[in-house]
This record gives C-alpha cells, structure tokens and sequence, in this order.
C-alpha cells in the first residue's frame, strides 16, 4: 500500500483547468473558473507558482493567491466564485 502524501509535487495550469499533481502520485484536477484570480491572470502569472507550507499549498506571488491541498481535496473552490 502506498502511504497517502498530499504534498505538492507540481501544478499545471491552462486556459480552463488546474491540475496539482500530489507527491502520492495522485493528480487533483479542477475546472479554473473556481479560482477568479487564477482565472483572470495571464499564463505568465499562473506559470509562475511556488510551494508553500512545507508542500500542503501552492502560493502565486504575482497575483497573490494561495490554495491548500487540502482544500482542493474537499472540492473547495474560492468563495463568491461562479460555478458553471
């Protein structure tokens, strides 16, 4: 059995979707219109990500953005966003 590790290995983000992949191998795939700020950066912005606490979140400096793996687990998108 392989152990659960939640932690950020890598993140890719395209015109309509944000995948992190998890050092477990799993792969958490979301639609972006659940992050505004994401949603409305440039790919530029959204390229530029970094690992944040310890590997449980991913923070974007240009933008000012930060999610959780855990919250992306839950299915959490940010408040007030317009769900399709």
């Amino acid at each position: 059995m392989v152990p659960r590790d939640p932690r950020v290995r890598g993140v890719r983000v395209d015109a309509d979707k944000l995948s992190v992949a998890l050092m477990d191998g799993r792969t958490i795939t979301v639609p972006l219109v659940w992050y505004p700020r994401l949603a409305n950066a440039t790919p530029a912005q959204r390229n530029r990500w970094e690992v944040a606490g310890g590997g449980w979140g991913i923070h974007w400096p240009d933008i000012d953005e930060d999610l959780s793996t855990e919250g992306l687990l839950r299915g959490a998108p940010a408040p007030g966003a317009l769900l399709r």
